[in-house]
C-alpha cells in the first residue's frame, strides 16, 4: 500500500466532505505518511486551516510560493479528495490556472500516481464531460475512484446526507503499492 517517509500532498476542493479532511491525514500518518495539504482556493471557506497546519507541521498551500520562500517537499503521491466537478474536467483539460491545478498538471508527466475521489451528484456524473475527463485521467494512469465499487454519486441536494459515508480510506487503500 504505502511506504512509511514517503510525502502524500493531499489536495483538498469546495465540495461537502472537505472540512472532514482531517480524517484522511490521520489514517495517512498512521500509515507512515508525511501530508501536505494543498486547497484550491474555494475550498479554504471550507477547512479549518489552522487545525490542519497543527495536525500536518505544515502550512495549507493555495498559491504558487514566492521565490524566497522555501519549496515543499516533492510528492511522491497525491489524494484529490473531495474532488469538484470543477477541478476534475480541468485537470484532463490540462487547465492549471490554480496551484492545485499546476501541481496535477505535472503529476502524470513526473510519474507521481494520482488519485481522484470524486464528490459529485449523479446528476453532474451523468454529464459528458465528466464523463470524458475521467476516461482521459483514467487513460494517462490516473485513479478515479468513481462509479460501482468505488464512490457512487448522490442526488441532487442529497451531498449533506452522504458526507458520514464519504469513503476517506478508500483513496488511501488505492494509492499503487
Amino acid at each position: 500500500m504505502t511506504q512509511p517517509g514517503k510525502v502524500l500532498y493531499i489536495i483538498v476542493c469546495a465540495a461537502g466532505p472537505a472540512p472532514h479532511v482531517g480524517r484522511l491525514v490521520t489514517l495517512a500518518q498512521d500509515q507512515g505518511w508525511t501530508v501536505q495539504i494543498i486547497a484550491t482556493p474555494p475550498a479554504l471557506n471550507f477547512i479549518d486551516i489552522p487545525a490542519l497546519e497543527k495536525q500536518t507541521g505544515h502550512p495549507v498551500r493555495s498559491q504558487y510560493r514566492k521565490p524566497d520562500e522555501p519549496k515543499s517537499p516533492r510528492a511522491d503521491a497525491i489524494i484529490v479528495a473531495p474532488a469538484t466537478y470543477n477541478t476534475i474536467n480541468k485537470f484532463a483539460q490540462g487547465i492549471a490556472d490554480t496551484y492545485a491545478l499546476g501541481l496535477l498538471s505535472e503529476a502524470p508527466g513526473l510519474g507521481i500516481p494520482v488519485v481522484i475521489l470524486p464528490f459529485v451528484n449523479n446528476a453532474l456524473a451523468s454529464r459528458a464531460p465528466l464523463q470524458r475527463s475521467v476516461d482521459q485521467l483514467r487513460a494517462e494512469g490516473v485513479r478515479v475512484l468513481l462509479g460501482p465499487g468505488h464512490f457512487e454519486p448522490h442526488p441532487p441536494s442529497t451531498g449533506g446526507e452522504h458526507m458520514d459515508s464519504y469513503p476517506w480510506a478508500l483513496a488511501l487503500e488505492s494509492l499503487p503499492n
